[in-house]
């Protein structure tokens, strides 16, 4: 029978018991600690069916989560860039038994609408114990602006996914698990609870702090990667192995990393919310990923489908859960082609996204949000969004607007968006052009609106028509 997560966290509480388990900004705490701080939180959620954390990178959000997921309550995962709308269509949804963060989160979360979020939920006495269907998590997918989809994971789902990490990646009892990137995002979040099953110490704090003490993982994304190159803090030896997922990580990106990192073994792994692992590829050039054991996938029409014990459930929506697997396949829009030239195992090789979508830093950001929020500014006759690369977060997105005679300034116009916009979402640049390039049909040349982006890019002359806009 599969151990669940919360299972393999309580065993090394027991053999392990005075070994260090997290370590955040503020505190160190050992096995022993955590896991009493999770059996009280456990007691204090007892008879809840789900509660909602906006968690941060700390020891308590870890705490909280862990506490829901030993005793079978559903986790909804709440993140930082959520709109006042978006966070009350979730609350409607999940209908939470109550809304968790560090009490610096507090202010944050009045202004969406909470009224009484709490710090923790500690209680003496008894806590309710999960089960291999038990609802695990409820994650916030599809982009950043417009209403958000609400994907459910089961306590088993999770349960395979960790068995692939054991399998795959060579994190063992002992190590330093570096999970740099806040816990909204479910990477990170993975990557932390991954590291605890593993019986290793996990770092949450900046990258920059957490390299000097001789991590022996790293948790990144490629905009994380590039702060570690850019940082200045020298070689690294004591790493191991570098753990990526989201956006494509170029060659580039991993040869600056490996020079810092000599020793590590750079994994970038492809997957989503709702299929978990697909599949994997190691080293400095990005080939053709390896497929996790146990997933099979076809590609129809060109797009990517999967078939694994560890897809979601489906969507949470008024009706219930739908939009799950069909006939024990999924798909999420992407699109590749299968490689069986290596005599056995499939590879997979990603083309990106079939749908207007882009990755921002571990992000998607939406395309046509952007657009119909730059067509809501008096004097913007038309607009048009293109995804960009970008070294640092992988993608951005490019805002182009064709403006009316008495139209508004670049400044105006940056103002408007940073009110309407979550930040993922904020264009990276603005360009004023005097029309948008159209196919014979009529329709957006969104190829032709790249190259154009990077002409205006390549020539100095041009600069005064693009404003940049840059996220918080």
């Amino acid at each position: 029978m599969t151990e669940l997560l919360a299972e393999r966290i309580a065993r090394h509480a027991c053999d392990i018991p005075d070994a260090h388990a997290v370590v955040d900004r503020r505190e160190s705490v050992s096995y022993a600690e955590f896991w009493a701080r999770v059996t009280r939180a456990a007691a204090g959620m007892r008879g809840m069916r789900r509660i909602a954390v906006l968690p941060t990178s700390d020891v308590g959000s870890l705490v909280a989560v862990t506490a829901a997921m030993r005793s079978g309550v559903g986790v909804v995962l709440l993140h930082r860039h959520l709109l006042a709308g978006q966070f009350a269509h979730v609350i409607e949804l999940t209908q939470p038994g109550a809304v968790i963060a560090a009490p610096a989160a507090h202010r944050r979360l009045r202004q969406l609408g909470c009224e009484s979020p709490r710090a923790n939920l500690d209680s003496d006495g008894q806590h309710d114990t999960a089960c291999a269907l038990s609802e695990l998590l409820v994650g916030i997918t599809s982009g950043t602006t417009g209403e958000p989809k609400l994907f459910v994971r089961n306590q088993l789902s999770w349960a395979r996914t960790l068995d692939r990490s054991d399998e795959v990646f060579d994190v063992r009892r002992g190590d330093r698990v570096s999970t740099p990137g806040v816990l909204d995002h479910t990477h990170f979040l993975y990557g932390a609870l991954h590291g605890l099953t593993r019986g290793a110490c996990v770092d949450l704090r900046p990258v920059a702090e957490a390299m000097t003490s001789a991590p022996t993982h790293l948790y990144s994304v490629p905009t994380i990667a590039w702060d570690v190159v850019r940082s200045g803090i020298g070689t690294v030896p004591s790493v191991r192995e570098v753990l990526s997922s989201a956006a494509r990580w170029p060659s580039s990106g991993r040869e600056a990393l490996q020079a810092v990192l000599p020793n590590a073994s750079l994994v970038h792994f492809y997957g989503a919310s709702e299929l978990s692992f697909v599949s994997y590829d190691r080293g400095v050039d990005p080939g053709a990923g390896t497929l996790f054991d146990g997933v099979d996938a076809e590609i129809r029409d060109g797009i990517v489908h999967v078939r694994s014990d560890m897809l979601f459930d489906g969507y949470l929506t008024r009706g219930g859960i739908s939009g799950g697997p069909k006939d024990g396949w999924m798909t999420v829009g992407d699109r590749g082609s299968l490689d069986n030239r290596d005599g056995g195992g499939r590879t997979l090789i990603l083309f990106g996204r079939d749908s207007e979508t882009l990755i921002r830093a571990g992000l998607n950001v939406e395309l046509a949000p952007i657009e119909a929020a730059a067509l809501d500014i008096p004097g913007v006759d038309e607009a048009a969004v293109v995804a960009i690369a970008d070294a640092r977060m992988g993608e951005v997105p490019a805002l182009a607007v064709v403006l009316h005679s008495d139209g508004p300034s670049g400044g105006e116009i940056r103002r408007a968006l940073r009110a309407a916009l979550p930040s993922p979402s904020m264009p990276s640049r603005i360009l004023v052009l005097d029309g948008l390039p159209r196919t014979p049909r009529g329709k957006l040349d969104r190829q032709a609106l790249g190259a154009t982006f990077a002409t205006h890019r390549a020539t100095p002359e041009t600069t005064n028509h693009i404003v940049s806009a840059p996220p918080s």
